[in-house]
C-alpha cells in the first residue's frame, strides 16, 4: 500500500494545532486540540496520539498510508528528536519523536517550531521558490528558522535560528525573559515595542495618540505610525534599527536569498518591511545586501505545513 498522506503537527503552549495533508502539500483537514500542561505537561504527546488515531479513524485511513509525523515544539530539538527543555509546556529532557512515535504507531520527526514554520513557508508560502531562508517570527517573543540548501540548520543542540536571543544593546538594564540582557527579543517583539513605546513615552514630551491609548498594544502602535503619529513612527524606527542590524550579523553567516517575516507583528505589513530593510540595507555587508524580504503567507498554518513537510523529507 503506497503511503497518500502525512500529519503536521504545531505545538503551541495554548493550542496544538494539526493538519492532514496529502504528499504534494495540498491540506485535507485541519484541526485543533487544547494543550493539557498539567503534571509536567505529561498529557501532552497521549492527548496527540489520540486525536491523530480518531481522525485517521474518522477517514478510514489506514496507518501504512500515512508517510508518517510530523511536529513542531517550542523548544531546541537535537537531530535525534529529543527536546532540550520546553519551560512553557514543563518538559525537561527526552526523546519526543521516539515517544510520539511508539504512541502513535507510525514514524514521527520533530524540530523547532521557528524552524518548521520557516521550512512550511519555503514549502507554500512566501519564500516559495527558495532554497536558502531565514525566517524570523515576531509574535510575544522573536523566533527564527534557517534553511540552506533546502535544509534546516538545527544546530549541535537544537537552538540554531534562536535570534531572538543575540545580544543587542549592551546597555540594556532591564532582564529578558531567558535571564540575559539586551537580547533582540527585548526590542523586535511584540512585547518590546510596547516596552520601546513605554520608554519612549516617558522620556519625550510631544504631544502622541500612544498617550490616549486605553491600552499600549503593538497593533495600535503601528496603526499610530500609519497614520503618521511621529512618537509612534519613532518606536518603529527603533525596532526596525535593532532587528535590521540583527538580520545584517545574520546574513554574514547564512547569506539567505530572502528573509521572510512572520508572526503576529507581521500583520503590521509593508511598515514593518520597510522600517527592517532601511537598517538591514545600512548595515549589511555588500554581497548580502540585496536580500529579498517577504511577509509570510501562511499565516497560523505554517507550523502545520512545515511540519508536513519535515517528514516528507
Amino acid at each position: 500500500m503506497e503511503a497518500q498522506y502525512v500529519i503536521g503537527v504545531d505545538l503551541g503552549g495554548t493550542t496544538v494545532k494539526l493538519g492532514l495533508f496529502d504528499v504534494n502539500g495540498r491540506v485535507l483537514e485541519k484541526w485543533e486540540i487544547p494543550t493539557v500542561k498539567d503534571n509536567e505537561g505529561s498529557q501532552i504527546l497521549p492527548d496527540i496520539a489520540d486525536t491523530i488515531k480518531d481522525k485517521l479513524n474518522e477517514k478510514n485511513i489506514q496507518t501504512e498510508e500515512v508517510v508518517g509525523v510530523g511536529m513542531g515544539v517550542p523548544g531546541p530539538v537535537k537531530e535525534d528528536g529529543t527536546v532540550i527543555k520546553c519551560a512553557n509546556l514543563g518538559w525537561g529532557v527526552f526523546n519526543v519523536a521516539g515517544t510520539l512515535s511508539e504512541l502513535v504507531g507510525m514514524r514521527v520527526k520533530v524540530a523547532n517550531d521557528a524552524n518548521v514554520a520557516a521550512l512550511g513557508e519555503m514549502w507554500q508560502g512566501g519564500a516559495k521558490g527558495h532554497d536558502d531562508v531565514v525566517m524570523v517570527t515576531l509574535g510575544t517573543g522573536v523566533g527564527g528558522g534557517i534553511i540552506i540548501n533546502g535544509k534546516v540548520v538545527a544546530g549541535n543542540h537544537g537552538a540554531g535560528g534562536e535570534i531572538g536571543h543575540m545580544k543587542v544593546n549592551d546597555e540594556e538594564l532591564d532582564v529578558c525573559g531567558c535571564g540575559k540582557t539586551g537580547c533582540l527579543e527585548q526590542y523586535s517583539s511584540a512585547t518590546g515595542i510596547v516596552r520601546i513605546a513605554r520608554k519612549v513615552l516617558g522620556t519625550k514630551t510631544n504631544p502622541s495618540g500612544l498617550r490616549e491609548l486605553d491600552e499600549l498594544t503593538s497593533k495600535a502602535i503601528f496603526d499610530l505610525a500609519k497614520d503618521g503619529d511621529e512618537l509612534a513612527i519613532e518606536c518603529v524606527n527603533i525596532l526596525g534599527k535593532y532587528l535590521g542590524r540583527a538580520l545584517a550579523n545574520v546574513a554574514c553567516v547564512a547569506d539567505p536569498e530572502v528573509f521572510v517575516i512572520g508572526g503576529g507583528v507581521s500583520r503590521a505589513g509593508q511598515i514593518l518591511i520597510d522600517a527592517i530593510q532601511k537598517y538591514y540595507v545600512r548595515d549589511a555587508f555588500h554581497a548580502c545586501r540585496t536580500a529579498e524580504f517577504s511577509l509570510a503567507t501562511l499565516g497560523n498554518d505554517a507550523g502545520i505545513y512545515g511540519s508536513a513537510k519535515l517528514i516528507l523529507e
